[in-house]
């Protein structure tokens, strides 16, 4: 060995007393390689819509419905299974409601108790026993760990043995029940249940904007002890926001009220709105409030891009300058050499020898805001978990995961992005993006800022994928200057070949590596499906968000990995909690299995696996050298 080697394996000897420590300790690692590999989740898109979200978490997307009907689905009828699953989604909301009727009640505890171990102790299976531990609630960890892992005693007979055992099982749950505690026990065991149905969740981007509760969607993820985040351009926007860059905050504004959301800011996150409100009806006292507001957001909002455009070159977004083609005593806008209609808005503070610069009322709710943004407590602590847990891709288990593309050219090529005099493309460009994106949170560096703007919105961002015309949309009523077109990507991820290529410059070559994508809707009423390039790519944006229902024709994709192989959930519209609590109504889902391993996959075979044995190889060294009297463990 390597003077090196040996000084870490010192270094790490520090952490065993003795030889039979180690011996322990590869004995249990060894033991972790022959599991089953946990279950990921896979969800995009979520866009607050918080009562979908939390139902699709509660349920697993289908796999707890699914483990009930695989392992007591001979012993319930329909009815009791729907209940079974109830309780284990929404347990306090099922008890509450049982206890409404309170005969039999005592046999109804009884028989749920059992139920919900036995479904404890099958999960549990794939898990050792020191991480099915780590799960349970501290107050409940001895309780439920002797209901699922109690032994046969040695030297009785079989029924002396059923005997004990059944004495011992009964006495628990009868004293719980005796004493009160049973509603405890319960919830307990249903939150253990939905944490070992799902080893690893991954949301593929877009939790904010359009629904109205992404800071409860927020709060849910910040509880989940093994999840990570593939940025999308609404998180990239809130992060600038949170970040400082004034552009996102007015851009997050606009998102809010065109959607009706501005409760998430005053109430979610304590973002005073009132000095803009008072400003914007001051400036457009012709307009009605909302109107009003909007006015004065998008006008500041094209100013202050204006300023970024200037500031940066090399974004490439000159064309987006559109305050100083417009002739607003005329009623036009040039756009790309045509002239367009605007429509009848007054613009009293867009000076002709200045369009770009703030007026003093418009600097003021400027600086406001940001301040309001940057100091506000839980939204820094939502975007800190953001960048916590959150990257823009994630190479995971074989599995390419990004939220909007990887720009091309339109021959299929990786398109080079010149900015910051750096040439990048493909997983440079990403890295790059990644390391901005952060720079902006914790130095709030005027480039780093101004580069979460170009992550929203600019023509070659990787999060973004396409040429935004909010402008346009603003402010020009003909629906033919809206048209976004949209990076070479989305049509060369149906190609199987394009998508290989992809996923080696990743370093993926394994035959089952996919890329999992969000980001662009799947209009399952065209006929569109989810799975491009022959497999190869995963769309799992299917809807979940409200607005898109209507067009996707369902209500969001969300995948499932385990380790048989990979299957796509579609599910449809989802109506409420109140009503899944009530009448234990399900979120319709179908499963369709596109990808089937020729064998069982087990942790050797994921990352952590790998992990795992390079740790091994290190304690395996280890022992010899303490063997060969080369390294002496301090006891």
């Amino acid at each position: 060995m390597t003077e090196e080697r040996l000084k870490y394996l010192r270094l790490l000897g520090e952490r065993y007393p003795s030889v039979e420590a180690l011996y322990t300790e590869i004995a249990r690692l060894s033991a972790q390689l022959s599991l089953p590999k946990g279950t990921e989740h896979f969800m995009s898109d979520i866009h607050g819509e918080y009562e979908a979200f939390c139902h699709i978490m509660n349920n697993c997307s289908g796999v707890i419905r699914e483990k009930v009907a695989l392992w007591l689905g001979g012993q319930l009828t329909q009815t009791e299974a729907d209940e079974l699953c109830t309780l284990i989604y929404y347990p306090q909301a099922t008890l509450r409601r049982r206890q409404q009727r309170p005969d039999g009640l005592d046999a109804w505890y009884r028989l749920q108790t059992v139920r919900l171990v036995y479904l404890a102790k099958m999960l549990s299976s794939k898990y050792t026993r020191e991480k099915v531990r780590r799960e349970m609630p501290e107050e409940w960890l001895f309780l439920i760990d002797e209901l699922m892992h109690f032994q046969d005693d040695e030297g009785l007979t079989q029924t002396e043995q059923e005997q004990n055992r059944l004495k011992y099982h009964d006495t628990i749950v009868d004293t719980v029940i005796r004493t009160g505690s049973v509603d405890g026990l319960l919830i307990a065991l249903s939150e253990l249940i939905k944490r070992l149905a799902v080893d690893r969740l991954h949301v593929v981007g877009d939790i904010f904007d359009r629904g109205p509760r992404a800071d409860s969607v927020m709060d849910i993820l910040m509880r989940h002890r093994s999840v990570d985040i593939e940025w999308g351009n609404h998180d990239i926007l809130w992060m600038g926001a949170a970040s400082g860059s004034e552009v996102c905050i007015f851009g997050v504004l606009r998102n809010s009220l065109a959607h009706g959301n501005t409760v998430i800011l005053e109430r979610g996150y304590g973002i005073p709105l009132r000095t803009l409100i008072m400003a914007a009806q001051a400036i457009y006292p012709g307009l009605d409030a909302d109107a009003a507001v909007m006015q004065f957001i998008n006008i500041v909002l094209f100013k202050l891009e204006g300023q970024l455009i200037d500031r940066n070159p090399d974004f490439g977004m000159e064309a987006r300058k559109l305050l100083d083609k417009a002739d607003f005593a005329r009623g036009t806008v040039e756009i790309g050499g045509v002239q367009w209609p605007l429509r009848p808005l007054p613009c009293p503070t867009v000076r002709p020898e200045a369009p770009y610069a703030l007026s003093p009322e418009e600097e003021q709710v400027t600086q406001e805001l940001r301040h309001a943004f940057t100091h506000s407590i839980r939204l820094r602590e939502h975007i800190s978990f953001l960048y916590r847990r959150g990257w823009m891709y994630r190479v995971f288990n074989g599995n390419l995961m990004f939220h909007g593309c990887i720009p091309l050219t339109s021959d299929g090529e990786f398109l080079t992005v010149r900015i910051h005099g750096l040439a990048l493309s493909g997983k440079a460009l990403m890295d790059y993006a990644d390391q901005m994106v952060r720079r902006a949170f914790y130095t709030r560096d005027r480039q780093a800022l101004d580069f979460m703007w170009y992550l929203w919105c600019g023509k070659d961002s990787p999060v973004c994928g396409r040429e935004v015309k909010t402008f346009e949309r603003a402010f020009v009523p003909d629906p033919a200057a809206w048209e976004e077109p949209r990076n070479p990507y989305y049509v060369w991820y149906n190609d199987e070949d394009r998508c290989l290529s992809i996923l080696r410059e990743f370093g993926l070559d394994d035959p089952f590596a996919h890329i999992i994508n969000g980001h662009t809707p799947i209009r399952v009423t065209h006929g569109e499906s989810p799975l491009k390039a022959g497999g190869r790519l995963i769309v799992i944006d299917g809807g979940f968000c409200r607005a898109y229902q209507k067009t996707t024709g369902i209500a969001g994709y969300t995948l499932i990995a385990n380790s048989h192989g990979m299957r796509l959930m579609s599910h449809q519209p989802f109506t409420s909690l109140r009503e899944a609590q009530e009448s234990g109504q399900d979120i319709h889902s179908q499963s369709f299995e596109f990808t089937v391993y020729p064998k069982r996959r087990y942790v050797r075979d994921t990352d952590y696996g790998r992990e795992l044995a390079e740790r091994i190889r290190d304690l395996t060294d280890l022992l010899a050298a303490c063997r060969d009297g080369v390294i002496h463990l301090k006891a």
